[in-house]
């Protein structure tokens, strides 16, 4: 069993796979990155400077004591959070729907330019076969 596992782990596809799942992590990261810091101004100064990450719903406010320290959290729908990874799901997408875009002209090239194998064609071969069986 253990020498089963050995082979399948050390297979290029679980490799392969890992490095995958590694790597999206840290794009992950640019990605949040790119649109926190940088898409998500852009957009809130079209919006006239609104940061969709403080659009909330209050349901019920936060309670403070006399000396002003929160005794009771505020209890609120961060939709503007929501938004935010909509955005940044719209991005992600767009990006590898334009990877993939690429990534299909490049095999489409390679697909023409390996020339077919040269063989007999079909009416070649019922040819064959008929001249065979009036014999």
């Amino acid at each position: 069993m253990f020498k089963e596992f050995k082979k399948f782990i050390l297979t290029g596809n679980v490799i392969d796979l890992a490095i995958a799942v590694l790597l999206a992590g840290a794009i992950g990261l640019v990605v949040k990155g790119f649109v926190g810091d940088i898409m998500m101004p852009i957009i809130g100064q079209f919006t006239g400077g609104m940061n969709f990450a403080d659009l909330k719903f209050v349901l019920s406010p936060a309670v403070l004591d006399a000396e002003g320290a929160i005794t009771i959290a505020e209890n609120a729908i961060m939709y503007g959070n929501w938004i935010n990874s909509i955005i940044n799901l719209i991005i992600v997408g767009f990006v590898l729907f334009m990877i993939v875009k690429g990534y299909n002209k490049t095999k489409k090239k390679q697909e023409e330019a390996a020339p077919a194998p040269a063989g007999p064609s079909d009416n070649d071969l019922l040819s064959e076969i008929r001249d065979l069986l009036k014999k």
